[in-house]
């Protein structure tokens, strides 16, 4: 296989905006073309927030993954979560999505990340399978809890 990530610029805003359109249809995310937009460019062009990377398959665009960064007293230092990964339905189920995990871990220690974090739907087994298999495990203890601010 031939898989392949690439860091996406603000170039890339118009090629990856689609993805992220399909991909909160997938999760049923609301969310609109505007703070998908804004959200992006604001990730693209500033390193100190995160990353995102397009992910390839023998040259073809197959879907993006997205690394945000934060930091942890627990963890000792910078930490990101794994806000958004998706790969197009053609993708799924041939060992891509193991071997993006793999290299966005080895990314993130590059970037001098101590831990990642990320979310998935509790009845999403089929993801969950593969993020344990790649070293991910559920934090029983914990649950995610969010409160959004609006802002005037």
């Amino acid at each position: 296989m031939a898989t392949q990530l690439r860091q996406a610029l603000e170039t890339d805003l118009d090629r990856l905006e689609p993805l992220v359109r399909e991909y909160h249809a997938f999760e049923r995310l609301a969310s609109s073309e505007a703070s998908r937009r804004s959200a992006l460019r604001r990730l693209l062009t500033d390193s100190a927030l995160g990353a995102v990377w397009l992910i390839y398959f023998d040259t073809r665009l197959a879907g993006y993954i997205t690394l945000c960064r934060g930091f942890s007293i627990e963890f000792d230092g910078f930490d990101a979560f794994i806000d958004e990964f998706y790969l197009q339905a053609d993708y799924r189920g041939r060992g891509i999505g193991g071997e993006v995990l793999e290299a966005i871990k080895s990314k993130a220690r590059e970037l001098d990340i101590n831990a990642l974090h990320l979310e998935v739907a509790r009845d999403n087994t089929r993801a969950r399978r593969l993020y344990q298999a790649c070293g991910f495990e559920a934090r029983e203890k914990y649950v995610l809890m969010t409160a959004e601010l609006e802002h005037e």
